[in-house]
């Protein structure tokens, strides 16, 4: 029984791997981007090999350098717990270097020590990342083992720029006798504290260490990178309140998750969401230049719009292959990205909106029909979510079939895409500087309305006294009135609808 406890700290289950088959390949892409992956192997201070990986982006301009978080695996764990955090880490230009440590996986060494030796192989990969020119600042992920190991060498080293420390035990004497208890081994506790101190001097002559200096309280007093812990709340290996007391006694920022599952389940989204921000707000990755950007970029030249959240690829696709075919009334809902113009420059998706507006004409009887319905135009703007159909009369049902459906109103007027736009003014200004007539017709093609035909209006009665003459409508009067109606209604087309998404065209 003494005997397998002893192993169960200094020599628990060595994990045992094909590289090849449990580690991300030599060039693997991701989220639309190329990366690699580096093996590579380092020397500790005792002699012992440390097989490493580092996964970076495939292609890096020489004069940007990047960060990079260094993974630490648990007591029975190996690199290959690492998959994880590259997918989570790569897309925000974070690389990921991840090791065997010393008694470990496919590493030298016969014995782990559970964060005591580990410190010095961690301090071995920080030197060796240290004199990479494309390396910037470094932060430390580990999990269980692996977290007292950042937590140790932190300590030491306050140039560590942030760590997640998931699962940590604070005293490993006090853990060795709370799973005396986990695992219900009867025994008066004299003869327990008796076996622990046999336990310690074994491990003290095999592994060269001595398990009551592994108090992570008092290292944590002392440190103060910005850390964010993690616990499962269910976890009976090392219970949760061993994250508290480190939490407690902690002397840097802090901050403390917990949420479901044990020891060894995976965890939840909204941990690695939080991981994720954590880290890219203590390690502040740089921006890659647009030869090395993502597909979106490349397809378009955006301009002012800003690629990045709420951003929907296929929407934009959708919106300016629908345009350029709006001339012969002939929608496009293909996902698929447009066969882009030969020329040095691609033309942005303001410019395709014009060049496309410039191809329709609007008769004065369309404008005077726009005007006409007004009153049902400002009815829509109230009701955001629900968006009712435009009230159609009995004369007009027959009529309806030869055109646009109104799922087909709600995609042509939400430009959810369009909606990030972080300056208004800049946008809808690039648009004023046309002319008054390519003004007022993009307005209406923004508007969420669907194409009636057009009903001979009723001679109104006269009245009265009222001469038989009736005043000529000045025309341009029309298109004054119908600019100023649509004005407002691009802008609330490209700036107020960004949370919806809009249906594919029929």
């Amino acid at each position: 029984m003494i005997d397998q406890f002893i192993n169960f700290v200094i020599r628990p289950p060595r994990a045992d791997y094909n590289p090849e088959h449990y580690l991300w390949e030599w060039d693997f892409t991701l989220a639309g981007r190329k990366y690699k992956r580096q093996d590579l192997e380092l020397i500790n201070e005792r002699g012992h090999a440390l097989k490493c990986s580092h996964y970076v982006p495939a292609a890096l301009p020489e004069n940007i350098a990047i960060p990079c978080v260094i993974y630490c695996h648990g007591n029975s764990g190996c690199r290959a717990d690492a998959n994880e955090a590259a997918i989570i880490l790569l897309p925000s230009n974070i690389s990921v270097f991840t090791l065997d440590f010393s008694g470990s996986g496919l590493s030298g060494g016969d014995y782990v020590s559970l964060g005591w030796h580990e410190r010095n192989d961690l301090k071995t990969v920080v030197s060796f990342l240290r004199n990479n020119n494309q390396i910037s600042c470094i932060g430390l992920w580990g999990r269980s083992m692996g977290a007292v190991t950042s937590l140790l060498y932190g300590a030491d080293d306050p140039s560590i720029a942030g760590m997640v420390l998931d699962s940590a035990f604070s005293n490993l004497y006090n853990l060795i006798m709370e799973l005396v208890d986990v695992y219900k081994i009867k025994l008066p506790k004299f003869t327990v504290k008796m076996a622990v101190q046999y336990m310690r001097h074994v491990i003290q002559r095999k592994a060269k260490f001595d398990i009551k200096d592994l108090n992570v309280v008092q290292y944590a007093s002392k440190t103060f990178i910005p850390a964010l812990f993690g616990h499962a709340s269910d976890d009976i290996f090392i219970q949760p309140h061993h994250s508290d007391f480190i939490y407690q006694s902690y002397a840097g920022d802090k901050n403390l998750i917990k949420f479901d599952g044990d020891h060894n389940s995976p965890r939840p989204q909204f941990y690695y969401d939080s991981v994720s921000i954590f880290f890219y707000n203590v390690l502040q990755p740089p921006q890659i230049p647009s030869e090395f950007s993502s597909n979106l970029e490349k397809y378009y030249d955006l301009g002012d719009l800003p690629v990045g959240a709420n951003a929907d690829e296929s929407v934009l696709y959708e919106i300016i292959t629908g345009l350029c075919t709006a001339g012969s009334n002939s929608a496009s809902s293909s996902s698929a990205a447009p066969t882009l113009p030969n020329g040095p420059r691609m033309k942005s998706v303001v410019e395709l909106l014009s060049e496309s507006v410039s191809q329709i004409s609007i008769s004065d009887d369309d404008v005077d029909f726009l005007l006409e319905k007004s009153n049902t135009i400002a009815e829509l703007d109230g009701n955001d979510s629900h968006e009712p159909h435009l009230p159609v009369t009995p004369n007009e049902q027959d009529e309806e079939s030869h055109t646009f459906s109104s799922s087909n109103r709600e995609s042509f007027g939400r430009c959810s895409s369009l909606g990030v736009v972080s300056v208004g003014s800049s946008s809808a200004g690039d648009i004023e500087n046309h002319s008054s007539r390519h003004q007022m017709m993009l307005r209406a093609l923004a508007t969420p309305l669907r194409k009636f035909h057009l009903r001979t209006p009723k001679p109104k009665e006269k009245k009265n006294g009222s001469s038989g003459s009736k005043k000529p409508t000045n025309r341009w009067s029309k298109f004054d009135k119908a600019e100023a109606l649509f004005t407002r209604r691009l802008r609330l087309c490209l700036l107020g609808r960004s949370n919806h998404k809009r249906n594919h065209s029929t």
